[in-house]
Formats: C-alpha cells, sequence, structure tokens
C-alpha cells in the first residue's frame, strides 16, 4: 500500500508545438511526410547494405546501424505528436514519459557516438589506407558498435534512474539506501570466504580473458563457434563483476549499505548480463545444430553478417529486458524496512520491500523475463533433439565422438547454467529456502563463469592447441 501521504502524478500534458487552429492539419501533413521520408529512406539504406555485397565494408556497416537510430530516434517522439495532433489529446502517462524520455536519451546518444566511430573509420581509410583492412576488421567494427550501444543504454538508464528520484516528493515515504545482509557466514569465517571468493573471482576474470586474448590471436579459431564464445566469456566477465566485487568490498569493510541508484543500477546489469547468457547459449546451440547437421552448407548459413545479427539481437534484447524491469521497479515505494536477505540486490527481494502494488512488476516477469529464459532453452532443447535425430539415423562410433567433441563443451555449461536455475526455482524447499536461494546465486554468479574457460579449453582441443602455441610464442620471445 501507498502510504496515504504520498503526492505523486499518474500523468502529464505535452503543449506541444505552438500553432494556431488553423494551421494543425498543414503541420500535421508536413510532419507526417517528413516522418514517414526518415522511416523509408533509412530502411532503403539498410536495405541496399544488405542486398548489396559490395556494401559490406566497415563505413556502411556503421551507416546501417546509424540510419536504425536515426528511424528509431525520430519514433520516439513524432508518432506522439502526430497523434496529439490528430485527437487533440495531449496527455501522457508517467511510465510512458518516463520511457519516451529513456529512448529519446538512448537513441540521442547512440546517434552521438555513432558519428564518432564513422569519422574514426575514415580517419583510418583516409591516413591510413594501406591498413584499413588489417586495422577496422570484423570484430573491431563489431566491438564499436556494441560499445556504444552500452554507454548509451548506461547514459539513458543514469538520467532515467536521477530524474526518477528528482520526481519523488519530499513527503513521500521512500529509501535513500538499502542494506545487503550478504552470505549466511559467522564472523570469524568472514577472511576464509574473503580469500576463497576473490580467488574464485580472479580465476573468472583472468579465464575468460585468456578465451578471448586466444581467439583473437589464433586465426583458426576464427569461427562462428569461438566469435561466440568470446562474446559468451565477455559476458561471463561482466556477469561476475556485477555481483561479487561489491559482495567482497562489505566483507572487507562491514559495510553492507548500498545506495538507492546503486542498487538500482545493479539489478539493472545483473538482469543483463544474466539475460544475455541465456540468449548466448541458444545461439551457440543452433551454432551447433548447423554445424551437425548440415555440415556442407554451414559456411553459407552461419554468415558473418548472420552471426553479428545474432549478437546484437542478444545484447539489444537483453537491453530492452533489463530496462523493462527497471523502469516497472522505479515507479514503486519502499517501506521503512530497507534490509535486502542476499549479496546483491535481487529483484525479487526489491520486490518484498516494497510497499506500492506489484502486479504490474509480477506481470512483467511472467512476460518478458520468462521469454529470455524459455527461447534460448527452447532453441538448445530443438537444438540438440535434431542433433541426437541426425546421430541415430547414421549411427557410428565416429560421428557419436565427432558429435560429443563438437558439442561437449557446450553442454557442460548448459548442464551448469540451467540446472541451478531448475534447483532454483521448479524444485523449492521448505526449509532453509533463504539460504538456499543465496547459494544458488553464487552457483551461477560465481561458480559457472569461473568453470566455463576450464570446461572450453580442457575438452576441446582447437582451444588447448591455440594455448600451446601461445605458451611456445611467449617462451621464444622471452629467450
Amino acid at each position: 500500500m501507498r502510504p496515504e501521504n504520498q503526492s505523486s502524478v499518474s500523468e502529464f500534458l505535452l503543449l506541444g508545438l505552438t500553432l494556431r487552429p488553423g494551421q494543425q492539419g498543414v503541420f500535421f501533413t508536413l510532419f507526417l511526410g517528413m516522418y514517414l521520408t526518415t522511416v523509408l529512406g533509412n530502411l532503403l539504406i539498410i536495405l541496399l547494405i544488405r542486398l548489396d555485397s559490395r556494401l559490406h565494408t566497415p563505413m556502411y556497416f556503421f551507416l546501417s546501424h546509424l540510419a536504425f537510430s536515426d528511424i528509431s530516434l525520430s519514433s520516439v517522439t513524432v508518432p506522439k505528436m502526430l497523434v496529439n495532433m490528430l485527437t487533440r489529446r495531449q496527455s501522457i502517462s508517467y511510465v510512458g514519459c518516463i520511457s519516451q524520455l529513456y529512448f529519446f536519451i538512448l537513441f540521442g546518444s547512440l546517434d552521438n557516438f555513432l558519428l564518432a566511430v564513422m569519422a574514426y573509420d575514415r580517419y583510418v581509410a583516409i591516413c591510413h589506407p594501406l591498413h584499413y583492412t588489417t586495422i577496422m576488421r570484423g570484430w573491431l567494427c563489431v566491438l564499436l558498435v556494441c560499445g556504444s550501444w552500452m554507454v548509451a543504454s548506461v547514459h539513458a538508464l543514469f538520467h532515467t534512474l536521477l530524474l526518477r528520484r528528482t520526481m519523488r516528493r519530499d513527503n513521500q515515504s521512500s529509501v535513500s539506501e538499502f542494506l545487503l545482509l550478504g552470505l549466511p557466514i559467522r564472523p570469524e569465517q568472514q577472511g576464509m570466504y574473503f580469500t576463497l571468493f576473490l580467488g574464485m573471482y580472479l580465476t573468472t576474470v583472468l579465464g575468460n580473458l585468456l578465451i578471448i586474448l586466444l581467439i583473437r590471436l589464433d586465426s583458426r579459431l576464427h569461427t562462428p563457434m569461438y566469435f561466440f564464445l568470446s562474446h559468451l566469456a565477455l559476458t561471463d566477465i561482466s556477469f561476475s563483476s556485477v555481483t561479487v566485487p561489491k559482495m567482497l568490498m562489505n566483507m572487507q569493510t562491514q559495510d553492507q549499505s548500498i545506495p538507492y541508484a546503486g542498487c538500482v543500477t545493479q539489478m539493472y546489469f545483473f538482469i543483463f548480463f544474466g539475460c544475455i547468457d541465456n540468449l548466448l547459449l541458444g545461439v551457440m546451440a543452433y551454432d551447433r545444430y548447423v554445424a551437425i547437421c548440415h555440415p556442407l552448407h554451414y559456411t553459407t548459413m552461419m554468415r558473418e553478417k548472420l552471426c553479428i545479427s545474432l549478437v546484437a539481437g542478444s545484447w539489444l534484447f537483453s537491453c530492452s529486458s533489463a530496462m523493462s524491469h527497471t523502469l516497472s521497479l522505479a515507479r514503486l515505494s519502499f517501506c521503512a524496512d530497507h534490509t535486502i536477505p542476499h549479496f546483491f540486490c535481487d529483484l525479487a527481494a526489491l520486490l518484498k520491500l516494497s510497499c506500492s502494488d506489484t502486479s504490474v512488476n509480477v506481470l512483467v516477469i511472467f512476460t518478458v523475463g520468462a521469454l529470455g529464459i524459455i527461447i534460448p532453452l527452447t532453441g538448445i532443447l530443438v537444438s540438440y533433439v535434431r542433433i541426437g535425430v541426425s546421430i541415430l539415423r547414421v549411427p557410428s562410433t565416429k560421428g557419436i565422438c565427432k558429435a560429443l567433441s563438437t558439442c561437449g563443451s557446450h553442454l557442460s555449461v548448459v548442464f551448469l547454467f540451467y540446472g541451478t536455475i531448475m534447483v532454483l526455482y521448479i524444485f523449492p524447499s521448505s526449509n532453509n529456502s533463504n539460504d538456499k536461494n543465496i547459494i544458488a546465486s553464487v552457483m551461477y554468479t560465481v561458480v559457472t563463469p569461473m568453470l566455463n574457460p576450464f570446461i572450453y579449453s580442457l575438452r576441446n582441443r582447437d582451444m588447448k592447441e591455440a594455448l600451446g602455441k601461445l605458451f611456445r610464442r611467449e617462451i621464444l620471445f622471452s629467450k
């Protein structure tokens, strides 16, 4: 229940353009034409770049993203303005206003970053023409675009959260910070667990960085499977870095507080990178399905353009999913009790502390949140069922060994990741449920990202050969 002394608004009024009533029709036609020209013109650019192989260069790759960003930026504001002109209804809901603000800042920032990236691309093309193809490689282009999306998302998120805090009235009952109780361990065990989790976190970071380095340095690993694996390694580093450093800091300083903005930001990135992990595992399962069931068409089906689209789609969907949870949480008020019985700002724990109606949040969890798990998990199951059927049609020891060699590492990661989630949500326990949730969270936020490098390096012949090649090169240079 919201406190009775809370003052809040449910909608705003947009006054629109300063036009006389007789000019409404003329300006409506004008802006509708400009908007349709913007959308159709930029869609035509994207279509031409996708269809003409001569335009598959870094410059046009960035231009296609700029065209998509321009369509999105115009679509954030112009349709609402046109609807208001046509209906004479100037109101916009609170959630709609906040969402419009977020996406306006997101795509506006993305436009700025892409223009800077395109300027760098032109600098390399003109000042270093002989090294252009080696400098502006595919992975660098993807990294620059993904980085632009990431920074723009964070920028928009911070502005949205700050605005949300500013819009709270002085007489509204809310909290400025939360307390994270951390792991259920005794005080005398703090030092031992601090050392253990610090070692696990460093192993996670260094192991996954090693995977990324090996994939970048060894040309034999420049394949779709390892392209996806490098993104999974980057996501694992980020996923652990969202929660573990704060937990270690709390253990060391005994200060369990976290500010409201910091808590919401941590929750956003936890959902963001967790969702990317799910989607990338689904994408990698599809890649293995194509490699085993359609080996002759693998290079044509898993083209670079498709791989980039699958990864970019995973990042974009994850950003939208995390943002939907964050915006629905930002509208809630919190009671006097601000203690979170966890080592990070878990969405479920935050909802339990709220004094507001959380039915919208529950609906978002069951729709957007469920899609982030059901879609990739269904893709994984279907892919491996098809792989199994393909092997059983022509059973042979060589074929089974090849399938296990190709899919073994991925299957191990899938069982480890989804097994923990199933234990947590599908098989509930009546006693010590909170402790069980914390232990399960430790498994998929700390243990699984740490084990992934070992699984892929120890079970994968190509990775072991690349690792041996790297060590031989280092020994040779050190002599």
